[in-house]
């Protein structure tokens, strides 16, 4: 009977002591010639290690990003640069072209071990520049 009460005792402290949130949040938005979705998924752990507390944070992100017109329109492409910035993270990507792009979809995606969570209430803003033109637009998280 005492080991069957210590192994529910031990059960109950290392519950009390570890907590784990996931967050799974989609923003999206669109400009006059771009829309953009950011995926963000993290997972927070907190937990207690010598009688200290402990935090970790391991996340992902995916940004697709479409142009709206033809592709044909796409053609003269040279150059394509567009970041995404949110209160604690940024980002900025440049592709250089020599031959026009195949689709007018455009991915970025990347993943981190204690890095900075992104919110549920963030809007991230989306800034891209194709070769003399320049957009801004913001996401916003519209599921809940």
């Amino acid at each position: 009977m005492k080991k069957i009460i210590s192994v529910i005792f031990t059960i109950m402290v290392l519950t009390a002591c570890s907590e784990t949130t996931n967050h799974d949040y989609k923003f999206s938005g669109e400009s006059e010639h771009w829309k953009a979705e950011y995926s963000y998924k993290g997972t927070e752990k907190w937990g207690e290690k010598n009688g200290q507390r402990t935090y970790s944070i391991e996340d992902s992100y995916q940004l697709v990003l479409q142009y709206k017109g033809s592709i044909e329109e796409l053609s003269s492409l040279q150059t394509l640069e567009y970041s995404f910035e949110s209160n604690r993270n940024h980002w900025k990507l440049t592709e250089e072209y020599t031959e026009p792009p195949l689709t007018g979809t455009f991915l970025s995606s990347g993943e981190s071990k204690g890095g900075a969570k992104v919110g549920k209430d963030e809007v991230i803003k989306v800034t891209v520049k194709w070769d003399d033109f320049e957009e801004s637009f913001e996401l916003h998280n519209y599921s809940e």
